[in-house]
Formats: structure tokens, sequence, C-alpha cells
């Protein structure tokens, strides 16, 4: 019964340090996502080249394990989501 025990307790250890793996790339993403937000509000020059090397990275994680996927970003996809931000804080 311990071997038992022992590959279950590996098991439960692997998939934590994935999470945790997870969590701290998915708040990477997120923070470069609020930056290049940011300089598009202020119209300023700004990359998706980060946010996506970010997301390939939780992708490939993802195909190993439990964690999800996350949608490669588009510069299109800030500047729309940037001025709906910007519609939003103006209508309140």
């Amino acid at each position: 019964m311990s071997e038992v025990h022992k590959a279950i307790t590996s098991h439960s250890q692997n998939q934590h340090r994935h999470i945790q793996i997870f969590v701290q790339l998915d708040n990477q993403r997120e923070a470069l996502i609020e930056e290049a937000l940011e300089l598009c509000k202020a119209n300023q020059p700004y990359s998706v080249d980060g946010i996506n090397e970010i997301t390939s990275q939780i992708n490939a994680l993802a195909s190993k394990g439990v964690s999800p996927t996350r949608k490669y970003v588009t510069n299109m996809m800030v500047k729309e989501y940037a001025q709906k931000l910007v519609v939003n804080k103006l209508g309140q």
C-alpha cells in the first residue's frame, strides 16, 4: 500500500508544481497585456511579442497537464480592448 501512497503523493506534487508554473506564467502574461493596454491608451508603440511568447509557454505546459490554454493576442485585440476601456470610462 505504501507504493500506491508514494505514487499518489508524487502525482499530486507534480500537478501542484504544474499549476504553480501556470499561475506564474499567467500572471506574467496578464502584466504584459496590461502594459500593452496602457501604452496603447497613451498612443505609444507597443508589442504583443512578449505576450505571445508567454502564451506559447502556457500552451506548451497545458499540453502536458491540467492547466488551460490561452489565446494568442494581436495588436488589433489590444487596440479594440483599449478603446472599449476608454469608452466605458467616459460613460461613467
